[in-house]
């Protein structure tokens, strides 16, 4: 029989267990962060829920929200992965819906829902494809299976849905078939393009080109809009001293011509460009609802500082382009209550530049959105008033007044910046390494932010923060490149040797930073060495002075003498990843490099036992060419069992290399244990060891429950919405909860708790 203390304890472990599964039940995981930072695109609003518009980003996530920007949610990158010109198309029937999506290896193709946007699939039976995909899709907003797409030079259109597309137009333009809008109506279909005017009259089933009379052959129509009223259909471009396929909208600046009208069935085009002033503003995109021919809304960004700064323009005609009006009003945020950028805020209007993307409301011309370089901006009253859209209302600056600094704000789910690092400082402050907004401090368990333009952070990116344990005192690598390691352009030398960076240091918990030193080239690493805190090693970016440096005399600050130690054998330039062992070891990857279109054999795993005078070449073969993290098994005493994150590169073979690798023996031997086709990094779970979570480039979040077996296996973690997480760290204060966060490329920051 159980004495009455057993039947106690065994009592109280039952509620503890019942109380972590019910926490565990409504467990999820949560966008956090600052808000906006990164490039919008594709913008579109719903005609028949004009609260529900959708965002796309240039680093795949596309973004929803049901309450015009209140918050949003990031659609699961399995259902629908998102690019620039990822723009969600509305048709007759509210449920089916149209978007150009990104696949797992960079190639644009169609999606198509049948439920409202909460799933997707790819509708094409048989279409000719060229290697990268499509270039735009856009959908009929009066049919439910009227689409067209669009390569480089050719355009398909199906009258079935997207199960079938026939080619009905080639452009013969070098500049290829750049698509600047459409108007549907009924059998009238309109395209504006470089070409003309497309046009088709009987369901697209062939098509017309027409000059732009009026329009001279100097200038290119980059955007096109068209509504209709009664019996009158009105048209209007925008025209551009440039315009090609797959041009960034920075191109369009400096390069504004004018803007035309025309009314269908008259002969030429007008110019109507009253009230616009060119020598201070550029707009390149125009956008209307689809049922009123007097209101139209132009876009771009400001030249010349002319108010002060520069940023977005937007311009509003209420009287069919007569006269023009700005409308949207930087000036000391005259009409717009802002978030962390502003007049006056961390961030100047300046940093989102000008306008991404612009849409109307199909059905109500006072409801509009732009996106820009880091940010959303929403009307609701036809631009007489402005809010942002990328922290909760609760937080955001009102209009008229100067936007403060170093407030802290709390993201609503729209992030799409990349983040690199976390450490926590005490029970409840964070501090995020990210790019370009250098990084981030957070209060109350991270459920508020401030930028890092406000704390003092030197650089575009910070990549590694770590903590000096005795002083307390926060140290940090950072550097003027962003997505080191990354993307192709920051495997180049070119790219890289022109980038600077620097250490800097922080002693009230990052609340404010100032640099210790300034290598003048990126800093990636830093890892203190756990049996001498004076001592400490940072990975410096470049390919001939590149390298591992160490000091032994840290706490002198900006007087620390740094030396750079010995090359590994077969390396460029590029370390990453540094791990001091128990025993005095260095272990360290380096990650890889191009030069003329090629990797070369520079990357791997390497390890010293002489401080780093030599080095021994510890990698797989596979290892040789894009190698990134490297992690220490924290439950092997000796400190011999080792994971490596290797991604699949291309050009010289074998290819499919990526994965995680596992070593027992510090390198001597190693095991792929997933042949994930790029994996950037791994961490083990603190308290259970065989758990480990590891992410990848395109496939998102993944875990094993039984890491120590000879063949673990690994599942996706399909309730995580982000294709590309980079790291995952754990709460060190909650941990027993399972409170997980990662770092993502492009995606902020996501916390499951």
């Amino acid at each position: 029989m159980k004495s009455k203390k057993g039947m106690f304890y065994e009592f109280a472990l039952s509620i503890i267990l019942l109380l972590v599964l019910t926490n565990n039940m409504y467990a999820s995981w949560e966008s956090r962060g600052v808000g906006g930072g990164g490039s919008f695109y594709s913008a579109s609003i719903s005609p028949y829920n004009s609260q529900v518009i959708y965002i796309a980003s240039d680093m795949s996530g596309v973004y929803r929200t049901s309450n015009f920007g209140a918050s949003w949610e990031t659609i699961d990158f399995k259902q629908l992965g998102g690019g620039i010109n990822t723009n969600v198309c509305f048709t007759s029937d509210q449920s089916i819906l149209y978007a150009l999506q990104v696949t797992k290896k960079d190639i644009r193709m169609p999606a198509k829902s049948i439920d409202g946007g909460k799933t997707w699939t790819n509708p094409m039976a048989s279409v000719s494809q060229w290697d990268e995909g499509y270039i735009s899709l856009r959908a009929d907003p009066n049919s439910t299976g009227h689409l067209f797409i669009t390569t480089y030079s050719e355009l398909y259109f199906s009258n079935d849905g997207g199960t079938n597309f026939n080619l009905v137009y080639t452009s013969p333009n070098a500049n290829g078939l750049f698509i600047a809008g459409v108007f549907w109506d009924g059998n009238n279909i309109f395209i504006g393009t470089l070409d003309g005017l497309l046009i088709s009259s009987n369901g697209g089933t062939s098509f017309t080109l027409f000059p732009y009379n009026g329009i001279p052959p100097d200038e290119n129509v980059v955007s096109f809009a068209g509504a209709k009223e009664g019996n009158v259909i009105r048209f209007f471009v925008v025209t551009n001293l440039l315009g090609w396929v797959g041009i960034e909208t920075s191109d369009f600046l400096w390069g504004y011509k004018n803007v035309y009208r025309l009314d269908w069935g008259q002969g030429n085009w007008v110019k109507k460009i009253n009230g616009i002033l060119p020598d201070c503003d550029q707009p390149y995109l125009v956008s209307m609802s689809l049922n009123d021919v007097d209101v139209a809304y132009l876009a771009g960004g400001g030249i010349n500082n002319c108010f002060g700064h520069n940023g977005p323009i937007v311009y509003k005609t209420t009287n069919g382009g007569n006269t023009w009006n700005r409308v949207f009003l930087t000036d000391n945020n005259q009409n717009i209550a802002t978030g962390w950028q502003g007049s006056g805020g961390d961030k100047e209007w300046s940093y989102d530049e000008y306008v991404n993307s612009l849409a109307v409301c199909p059905n109500d011309p006072n409801l509009a959105v732009i996106t820009g370089l880091g940010f959303v901006h929403v009307t609701d009253n036809g631009g007489d008033n402005w809010r942002q859209a990328y922290v909760y209302p609760a937080y955001e600056n009102p209009a008229g007044a100067p936007t403060p600094k170093g407030k802290y704000y709390r993201g609503n789910g729209i992030e799409d910046t990349t983040s690199w690092w976390l450490h926590w400082f005490g029970r409840r402050t964070i501090v995020a390494g990210f790019s370009d907004i250098s990084g981030i401090r957070g209060i109350n368990s991270g459920k508020t932010w401030s930028t890092g333009f406000s704390l003092g952070l030197p650089y575009n990116t910070t990549y590694c923060i770590t903590e000096h344990t005795k002083s307390g005192r926060l140290y940090a690598a950072t550097s003027t490149e962003h997505d080191l390691y990354e993307s192709s352009a920051y495997l180049i030398d070119y790219h890289i040797d022109n980038g600077s960076g620097s250490i800097v240091m922080s002693d009230d918990g990052g609340q404010t930073w100032q640099t210790i030193k300034e290598f003048g080239h990126p800093v990636v690493w830093l890892a203190i060495d756990i049996n001498d805190e004076e001592t400490v090693y940072a990975s410096v970016v470049h390919s001939t002075l590149g390298g591992i440096y160490v000091t032994h005399n840290l706490s002198d600050g900006d007087s620390a003498t740094w030396t750079k130690l010995g090359n590994p054998p077969r390396t460029e330039g590029h370390p990453y990843n540094i791990r001091v062992l128990k025993d005095g070891a260095l272990v360290a990857t380096y990650s890889g490099r191009i030069d003329a279109g090629s990797f070369t054999q520079s990357s791997g795993v390497f390890i010293s036992t002489n401080g780093g005078m030599t080095w021994l070449d510890r990698s797989a073969p596979n290892m040789s060419r894009w190698t990134k993290d490297l992690i220490i098994d924290p439950n092997d005493t000796n400190q011999d069992t080792w994971y490596v994150a290797v991604f699949s590169h291309w050009g010289s073979p074998p290819n499919e290399v990526g994965g995680l690798y596992r070593t027992t023996n510090r390198g001597n031997t190693w095991q792929r244990i997933s042949d994930s086709y790029r994996v950037e990094s791994a961490t083990i779970h603190p308290d259970r060891p065989n758990v480990l979570y590891f992410s990848t480039e395109m496939e998102g979040l993944w875990r094993t429950n039984n890491l120590n077996s000879n063949n673990p296996t690994f599942t996706q973690v399909v309730d995580y919405p982000f294709h590309h997480p980079i790291r995952i760290f754990f709460n060190p204060i909650n941990h027993y909860h399972n409170e997980v966060w990662t770092t993502n490329f492009g995606g902020g920051l996501w916390v499951y708790r």
